[in-house]
């Protein structure tokens, strides 16, 4: 994948570094662009932000510029997961399809405009890719502007 610049976002507050996990974990959520759909869904759990409980939700998770991020991809609806996380950005990233992992994890939202646009389109030219001919095709960048992104940052266990 290439590597957008993420104009905005600071760095020095934010780990996005996956090289505390052990390697398969690590493989598992350095996705390529030859990725298909079921590799790409995780469960997250999260605490609702109305009843203060535990709750898990399936979600998709992408890799742009060497970062993991959730997306509510086209369209931009409104989403619990999105509204949860904002609540209560500590959960917990839940690998679930080949390798299996449980792992702690903070979410922030992407709000700079430069960052959210290299983000999605990297995003978007990543699932326009030929190699899954299943996969929901958003061959449009405009579709997914309003979309909820969040990015990952996972935390070495306590």
């Amino acid at each position: 994948m290439s590597t957008p610049g993420t104009a905005g976002a600071n760095d020095s507050t934010r780990d996005t570094s996956v090289s505390h996990l052990p390697d398969h974990i690590r493989r598992a959520i350095e996705i390529t662009p030859a990725a298909g759909t079921s590799e790409r869904i995780i469960d997250i759990t999260t605490l609702g932000r109305r009843t203060g409980r535990p709750r898990r939700i399936e979600i998709f998770f992408y890799r742009a510029a060497g970062t993991t991020y959730l997306c509510s991809g086209a369209g931009g609806g409104a989403t619990d997961w999105h509204a949860n996380l904002l609540a209560n950005p500590d959960f917990t990233f839940h690998l679930k399809n080949g390798v299996r992992a449980d792992l702690p994890a903070r979410a922030t939202p992407v709000t700079d405009p430069a960052e959210r646009q290299a983000v999605l389109a990297e995003i978007v030219a990543d699932l326009n890719q030929p190699h899954d001919p299943g996969t929901i095709r958003p061959t449009r960048l405009e579709d997914w502007a309003d979309s909820r992104l969040m990015r990952i940052c996972f935390r070495p266990p306590s």
